[in-house]
């Protein structure tokens, strides 16, 4: 392997490793929503695919678009006090 590609992996290992420990630490806040799952997969996806800038750019923005998207979803439903869907 690619010395970045080892450094990439390790810092999304860091990142995943630190996530948990911030859910299972905060157990009140809401959990994580469907949308919000794809939008972190897609950017990933965008992470390991960086040979080709084409798909890899494709990717991160397929996912900071649903990232975007879950933010507005969440507050229309915060506005109208229901609860997400998940």
């Amino acid at each position: 392997m690619v010395a970045s590609t080892i450094y990439i992996l390790i810092s999304i290992i860091v990142f995943l490793i630190l996530l948990v420990f911030i859910v299972r630490k905060n157990k009140k806040e809401e959990k994580i929503t469907t949308l919000a799952w794809f939008a972190f997969a897609f950017i990933f996806a965008g992470l390991f695919f960086g040979d080709s800038r084409l798909v890899s750019y494709s990717l991160m923005g397929v996912g900071i678009l649903l990232a975007v998207i879950d933010i507005f979803r969440n507050l229309k439903n915060k506005q109208k006090g229901g609860k997400n869907e998940r």
